[in-house]
């Protein structure tokens, strides 16, 4: 089983933030492949579907994002699912709202729900789909500015990216995420 997981967090007041861009992608991978995702005992939203002949499970953690790594490791355990089946999904402050850039592993450069995975989780070693949502330029506190909404004109982009991040799922169900990587890192 592949697992997709979109960090974020949950409740209404963080909805259409730019942390929870993430949670965006597993909307539309739900939507496109009719997955109903409902609250699991794994403190999260989850649902499964068999795609093109792969059975898949899409994650939200609702653990607030820095707890992330509490809903994904006993899921993972108690559905049986291997590290290399995993693929998370969450919002970067240095890549420029729109933009996509996909890893084999790497740190948690700075991110607070990829840091509470690595420690769940225990190595770095995780695939990773990372959206831009850009840096504050008003001198916004950071954790001010991954908390607020898209501007207007960064809307576009943000929808795109969100559409080519579930392109790039759907695709790693059928080559090597290597092969993605080549296929969707701008």
């Amino acid at each position: 089983m592949k697992l997709f997981v979109g960090l974020g967090n949950p409740g209404k007041e963080y909805e259409q933030t730019r942390h929870n861009i993430g949670f965006f992608v597993i909307d539309e991978l739900a939507k496109r492949w009719g997955v109903s995702l409902t609250v699991a005992k794994f403190r999260g939203l989850f649902g499964t579907a068999v795609v093109n002949g792969k059975k898949v499970a899409l994650c939200k953690p609702l653990t607030y994002m820095n707890l992330s790594g509490e809903c994904v490791r006993p899921l993972m355990d108690y559905y049986g699912i291997a590290l290399d089946d995993i693929i998370v999904i969450y919002d970067d402050l240095d890549l420029p709202p729109g933009k996509i850039r996909l890893r084999l592993k790497g740190s948690s450069g700075g991110h607070n729900g990829v840091k509470s995975l690595i420690r769940h989780l225990g190595t770095e070693q995780f695939k990773r789909i990372r959206i831009g949502i850009g840096r504050p330029t008003n001198g916004q506190p950071v954790a001010d500015y991954v908390l607020s909404r898209f501007a207007d004109e960064e809307q576009g982009a943000v929808e795109t990216a969100v559409l080519r991040a579930a392109d790039a799922c759907e695709r790693a169900l059928s080559v090597p995420f290597a092969q993605v990587m080549n296929d969707f890192n701008e």
